[in-house]
């Protein structure tokens, strides 16, 4: 036996993150080579974090899931172009900058170059200042942000190419978002619109339809009388308030108690105006009184009755989400108005029904109700829907030929699991507007417009101005269009600058371009990754992250932006509710992976399917880092008896039939990959694994020390090294820390860019039902002495051992060795029999 000088006096887990971390990072262990062709490479599009927000161990495991993929294919010898990205742009960030410095941004205010943040920043009373300054604190503090969230990543083991960093927020990303913009819009894909917007009055911004969460909301309903020729026709509304905006009564065409009004108009309680009662199929006979207000405007049904029956606008709710301070000039009795005039909704709906139960038009008291209402997933007040100017990319809500177009995208896409591409459909399929982009934020990647003003002051909207390729990125609030200068800014004959940015979906859209070189920044880079071959992601963003990035390759490339989508089910707590801050039952990384270690957690997250949620419980990571301490002692027991690998010096039946069940685990775990079904590999693997470790070294171990002579020595040492040679390489995506460690050992270079193994590496043959016979054999004398109540090193006078004859014929000829673990001195007596294999076994008497 050969020692092995690298191997530590005693193997320790701790301390191995931070030195093999170093070690990739100085060695460029996971940067993308270029080669010659697009068929070498592999390319993956991950989710990038919010900075702004926090990590929990979901984040964790969903990111793990990319990265033991990204080790297989990198370890199959594909060139992984696996880069990361920072989403820092967009509303969170904003509400970090504020809550953490105690400033606000206030676009009226002018920029202050030597301005400093309080030193006590008071979040309740926050200090207005510039949108040049606010932008400066959202980058200085992204950037300490993104410090913490690269250090957990590093802990984690990612095997991103780091040089690839990106930044949702960077020059290189508002070149990349512009420049698609101005590509859809110049092939009319996107436009600038006036019309019904969801508004978030807290947040002051537009709310796109992707962004919506349904919430039950407490109200009441209302019963109110509307005044028509043949008498009262009396309504139910939950939103009495917004009666001063009605248009029409609206009713379901075949509900027969309201027939006779359609064509007809009756007028509103209070204010005397005339509407119309008309029909639509949207109208539901069963809900309240089946006649409904349609006013401009109460929510979404509102709005789609508004275009479809061409109804007049009405509208009274502000931005600010007050109703208007001007009194409304349609209002036929309009002095009533001044007791809801500037009012909150809440404030203006109790205003109003004082005053219908004063005119008698309110019938019997409010019924308080739980409605859905539309929220922003990041608000907590009920959208409103304002009239708004707002850019749009057309997404099929209004083509039903782009609907169809982005269906067939669901379909060309290789889903995992497969059942995910529902959600996709479903989404598409219902999707009733076309994709606002705007939002009326600070911290985002700005519009490249301006507009002309005319010499009266009027903004002409419908001719923006707009920059040359070269000038990008832009920003519009401080640079000026050709042919203009900064003085004529927002006066007549000038120019106005748009004030929105993109949203930040509108941005993430193209993390594949962004990462990939697109528009011209590096088209070697671009041919060789685009279109990308892995999205992975969770299931939560089918409908934004996933749906927007497929829109936008398929607008501008008539692609897909990759080939298969790989999704992530939730981590959940034992109850198996969804972990939130709200809820207290959030799991922080930082936490387990310093407890455990990451091989431990990235074990655990491994287990993971994709698309199934996943119950966390904390003593998991026990039996992850037990795996992996395990290996890192066997390794050191196996290479005790030296490192050769010689195939050609296995003999011994017993170790001939290792190799042969691990040519099927092989075989086995290199399938489960290649379909993404990361978890099945790591169960083969491991499964194997604790076979070889409880039964295989214990079977061997004496005689690789030379019990039975240099030949059967040499072979089973041969066996174990090559063995474990493979086992490190299988478990090297999943436990990238420990193999690492133990590789180096006794192995040049990484285990990382090591050969995956192949079957043609086994070039023995032998009976691999042997492993399973022995195994059972051995369980059999175990169990005995264990009832006997003996240790294991209790000689054996007697074992007769009966079963199948091919069992028996394979026992036989591992006799030997089963004589040596079982402690038998004596006889031992085989007898073939038609059931499973028996042991019966005397032991040798024990002393008293």
């Amino acid at each position: 036996m050969t020692s092995i000088p690298n191997i530590p006096e005693k193997p320790v887990l701790e301390g191995l993150e931070d030195k093999w971390a170093v070690v990739w990072q100085d060695n460029e262990t996971y940067k993308f080579t270029r080669p010659s062709s697009r068929a070498e490479v592999y390319s993956i599009d991950t989710p990038p974090p919010t900075v702004s927000g926090s990590l929990h161990v979901g984040h964790v495991f969903s990111y793990t899931h990319a990265d033991v993929i990204a080790r297989f294919q990198r370890m199959r010898g594909k060139h992984v172009y696996y880069p990361l990205g920072w989403d820092d742009n967009g509303l969170p960030t904003e509400r970090r900058v504020q809550n953490y410095y105690g400033v606000r941004c206030d676009p009226s205010i002018p920029y202050d170059p030597d301005f400093t943040p309080p030193e006590k920043p008071d979040p309740k009373r926050q200090v207005p200042i510039s949108r040049r300054n606010f932008v400066a604190l959202c980058e200085e503090l992204t950037q300490v942000d993104e410090k913490v969230f690269e250090d957990l990543w590093r802990k984690v083991g990612l095997s991103v190419d780091w040089s690839a960093l990106y930044s949702t927020i960077s020059d290189d990303t508002r070149f990349v978002s512009q420049k698609a913009f101005l590509d859809n819009l110049s092939r009319g894909e996107a436009y600038l619109s006036e019309a019904p917007t969801l508004w978030d009055v807290t947040f002051q911004t537009a709310v796109a339809q992707a962004e919506l969460e349904a919430r039950d909301y407490p109200g009441a309903y209302h019963k109110i009388n509307f005044h028509g020729a043949a008498g009262p026709v009396q309504i139910e509304t939950t939103r009495p308030e917004l009666i001063a905006a009605c248009v029409a009564l609206i009713a379901h065409p075949d509900d027969e108690r309201y027939q006779p009004l359609f064509g007809t108009t009756v007028t509103s309680p209070i204010f005397g105006v005339e509407v119309p009662v008309l029909a639509h199929p949207g109208a539901e006979r069963d809900k309240g009184a089946g006649i409904a207000m349609c006013c401009t405007f109460g929510d979404l049904t509102d709005v789609t009755w508004w275009r479809e029956l061409q109804l007049p606008t009405r509208v009274i709710i502000g931005r600010d989400g007050r109703l208007s301070r001007d009194t409304p000039e349609w209002l036929v009795n309009a002095a009533p108005y001044a007791e809801l005039a500037g009012k909150t909704v809440f404030s203006a709906r109790e205003a109003m029904v004082g005053l219908l139960r004063e005119s008698g038009d309110l019938d019997g008291e409010p019924t308080p109700t739980q409605r859905k209402a539309n929220f922003y997933e990041k608000g907590d007040k009920p959208l409103e829907v304002v009239s708004t100017r707002q850019w749009y990319i057309r997404n099929g809500g209004r083509d039903a030929e782009l609907r169809k177009a982005l269906l067939a995208r669901g379909e060309e896409l290789n889903w995992v699991p497969d059942y995910m591409s529902h959600r996709y459909e479903n989404w598409v399929s219902g999707l009733n507007g076309d994709w606002l982009i705007s939002r009326q934020r600070y911290f985002g990647v700005p519009f490249p417009v301006w507009y002309p003003i005319n010499d009266s002051g009027e903004t002409d909207y419908a001719n923006p101005l707009l920059p040359e390729q070269p000038q990008l990125p832009i920003d519009p609030a401080s640079d000026v269009p050709n042919g203009y200068v900064e003085s004529q800014r927002g006066e007549p004959g000038g120019f106005l600058g748009d004030p929105d940015v993109m949203d930040t979906w509108a941005t993430s859209s193209l993390t594949p371009q962004i990462a990939t070189g697109w528009g011209g920044r590096d088209d070697e880079l671009f041919a060789l990754t685009y279109p990308m071959d892995l999205a992975t992601q969770a299931h939560d963003i089918i409908r934004t992250w996933l749906f927007s990035r497929v829109v936008r390759a398929h607008l501008d490339g008539d692609s897909l932006p990759w080939h298969t989508a790989m999704i992530s089910g939730f981590v959940v707590d034992p109850d198996r509710k969804k972990m939130s801050k709200s809820k207290g039952n959030v799991v922080v990384p930082s936490e387990i992976l310093e407890k455990y270690g990451a091989d431990a957690v990235r074990w655990r997250a491994a287990l993971a399917r994709p698309g199934m949620d996943s119950p966390f419980d904390e003593k998991q990571m026990k039996v992850g880092r037990r795996l992996a301490m395990k290996l890192l002692n066997a390794s050191k027991f196996v290479l005790g008896y030296g490192s050769s690998t010689d195939l050609t010096a296995v003999v011994n039946a017993a170790d001939l039939a290792q190799l042969e069940a691990l040519k099927a685990v092989v075989v086995e775990a290199t399938k489960r990959f290649e379909d993404y079904d990361y978890t099945g590999a790591l169960e083969v693997t491991e499964a194997f694994f604790w076979s070889f470790c409880d039964d295989y070294l214990e079977l061997v171990k004496e005689r690789a020390y030379g019990a039975q002579g240099e030949a059967e020595a040499a072979s089973a040492q041969s066996a174990l090294a090559f063995s474990l040679h493979v086992l490190l390489r299988l478990f090297a995506p999943f436990l990238p820390f420990v193999t690492e460690e133990v590789w180096s050992w006794w192995q040049q270079g990484s285990v990382h860019h090591a050969n995956w193994p192949a079957l043609e590496e086994i070039t023995t043959s032998g009976d691999a039902a042997t492993v399973d016979d022995t195994a059972a054999a051995l369980i059999a004398i175990r169990g005995a002495k264990s009832q006997a109540k003996v240790s294991m090193k209790t000689e054996v006078n007697t074992a007769r051992i009966s079963g199948p004859a091919a069992s028996i014929a394979r026992l036989r000829a591992v006799e030997a060795d089963l004589r040596a673990v079982g402690r038998i001195t004596g006889a031992v007596e085989f007898t073939e029999t038609d059931g499973p294999i028996t042991v019966d076994v005397e032991l040798a008497p024990q002393p008293a």
